[in-house]
């Protein structure tokens, strides 16, 4: 079937992306969706800082590419053997489907598939190859999702069914802001109640980390950024303090912080994280810096300090089991998630959307690709 879409050709063009060929609309042509997989009408999908990441060439990824990665839509179609999902469900997408088999996934460890990091790495269906062409032309897969489109088809395993009742933009936002940002505070850090916590970076994740923070009662909370009304917005999330990059955090808590949660993806932001972690605290970064970046820090410290830094990708969560969960924080008013919204647009301004994320002004946008 065909399907409008943002179509990347080419990384690193250079700013503004308005205006310029970085992305461009184009008809596509989708496969019909084969064994084991969907197809799903996209009512509404986040720019997240990993596409942009691609786009601007920060993080490599193989084009042309279908790009997008956080959304909410229906089930229009289904392949053979699908059984969990029906023609008429309402879904949110996950960038990282579990094999169910790997070492990592029987270890219950979903989040960490290596077989989907691999078929992502390639641009690629967890089954293999792409559904996704035009005029011919062999198009990619970004991270078996590619939902920046009218349609997109996905592996069953890409998708948890949600309830009718959800609005499709807050949806999208379950897959990936706050499965990354909520499950860096509880799967990965452990953070405990009465125990200090500092985000460092109040993007959509961020701030998913704050709210995280917040229904694990850590304290103090706090945030950091160099953006002020980002920092307003974390007062308003529950956070305890909100300061600038340049401040001392050690002013506020002169031991350092238990937790320290980095996601702005700058080397530099983690070696301030990693400073400000208490003796016997642990540091965990979900930001995708450069490949180029390099850390550096003391290899003492690790044992004298008895410090532990931690990667976390998506939120090293199990999915089917913490989006429910998150679900009903959202209905009991504990994940006001709204307000991580800053705008909707058509996805004919997605590069706008891109410019505005690069300026670190907006929180999570969101576009509707069957709108003008």
């Amino acid at each position: 079937m065909k399907s409008q879409a943002v179509l990347l050709r080419k990384t690193g063009a250079p700013l503004p992306y308005a205006g310029s060929s970085a992305m461009e609309i184009v008809e596509i042509d989708l496969a019909p969706p084969g064994e084991g997989e969907v197809l799903v009408r996209i009512e509404a999908a986040g720019i997240c800082h990993s596409d942009l990441s691609t786009v601007n060439g920060s993080r490599a990824r193989p084009v042309p590419v279908i790009l997008g990665h956080e959304s909410a839509g229906m089930v229009v179609g289904i392949g053979g053997g699908v059984n969990d999902l029906r023609v008429g469900d309402h879904v949110t997408s996950i960038f990282l489907p579990s094999c169910g088999k790997c070492v990592e996934c029987l270890g219950g460890i979903p989040a960490h598939c290596s077989i989907a990091a691999a078929a992502n790495a390639r641009g690629e269906m967890i089954t293999g190859g792409s559904r996704i062409s035009v005029s011919g032309e062999k198009i990619l897969h970004y991270n078996g999702v590619s939902c920046y489109s009218q349609y997109a088809v996905m592996d069953q395993r890409s998708l948890i069914k949600i309830d009718d009742d959800i609005p499709f933009d807050i949806a999208a936002l379950f897959g990936c802001a706050l499965l990354t940002g909520i499950g860096a505070v509880r799967n990965s850090s452990h953070a405990q109640p009465g125990r200090s916590l500092g985000v460092w970076g109040l993007g959509g994740v961020g701030l998913a980390a704050i709210i995280g923070a917040v229904i694990a009662q850590s304290s103090p909370i706090i945030a950091i950024d160099p953006v002020a009304s980002k920092r307003k917005l974390a007062l308003d999330l529950g956070a305890d303090f909100a300061i600038s990059p340049d401040d001392e955090i050690r002013d506020l808590v002169p031991e350092g912080v238990v937790v320290a949660i980095e996601a702005v993806g700058r080397a530099a932001s983690l070696k301030q994280a990693y400073d400000a972690t208490a003796r016997g605290g642990t540091t965990v970064t979900v930001g995708l810096p450069s490949a180029s970046e390099m850390f550096s820090i003391s290899a003492l410290s690790l044992v004298a300090d008895i410090k532990t830094i931690r990667g976390s990708y998506l939120g090293s969560a199990n999915p089917r089991v913490d989006i429910p969960e998150y679900v009903e924080y959202w209905r009991a008013g504990k994940l006001p998630v709204e307000k991580l919204l800053s705008a909707t647009l058509p996805m004919s301004k997605t590069a706008e959307a891109m410019d505005l994320l690069t300026s670190a002004q907006v929180v999570r946008q969101v576009i509707h690709p069957h709108e003008n």
